[in-house]
């Protein structure tokens, strides 16, 4: 694998822009990782809608931007090693790619080769209540080897402000991949 560790970042057009681009800011101050970031054109307008910024914003703190079309990515191949990959925010469009291997674009392919690779995807889906469609493929998606994580709050932190939430769960999905973050973390002492 390359010097650096690898991390894709899928953003999707459910709400939730906040999550990757904290991901980022994270990742584009670690000198010993590498994020591949692919947008769907409605992440583009979610970027856009919910955070007043351009996508020019989220590819400046990438270090290396795809286009959704190019299927001829590095990411889109087993042999490009990565640590794995974070959908987030995750429609329940692509989570139904991905749960049913339906690689239409770079982010369900990219996340197809990451299960098959064996490597570690998050899925952070946004969408509230459940169908049961949306149930059976999350099933799916944590019976490959994927992991499921919604972004719901942990108040037993208690946050000053919307900022301390989303690093919480920002900081809790990216150890899953070793990523150093400690310092987003409010770990449970007991009561």
């Amino acid at each position: 694998m390359a010097d650096n560790k690898r991390l894709i970042i899928g953003i999707t057009g459910a709400t939730g822009a906040i999550y990757p681009y904290r991901m980022l800011q994270i990742l584009s101050a670690l000198d010993d990782w590498e994020s591949h970031l692919v947008i769907s054109a409605a992440g583009i307008l979610n970027i856009h809608y919910e955070l007043d910024l351009k996508k020019k914003d989220f590819f400046n703190l990438a270090d290396k931007v795809y286009d959704i079309n190019n299927i001829a990515a590095p990411i889109a191949s087993g042999s490009f090693e990565t640590t794995g990959m974070i959908v987030a925010p995750c429609s329940m469009k692509t989570l139904a790619c991905i749960a049913h291997a339906f690689s239409d674009n770079l982010i369900s392919r990219s996340a197809d080769v990451v299960l098959k690779e064996r490597r570690r995807l998050v899925v952070m889906p946004r969408e509230t209540p459940y169908s049961l469609a949306h149930i059976k493929n999350m099933q799916a998606v944590t019976e490959m080897g994927g992991i499921i994580y919604s972004p719901v709050p942990a108040f037993y932190i208690r946050p000053k402000t919307i900022a301390d939430l989303v690093d919480e769960t920002v900081g809790r999905v990216l150890r899953f991949y070793d990523v150093p973050c400690d310092d987003l973390l409010t770990p449970w002492q007991g009561i």
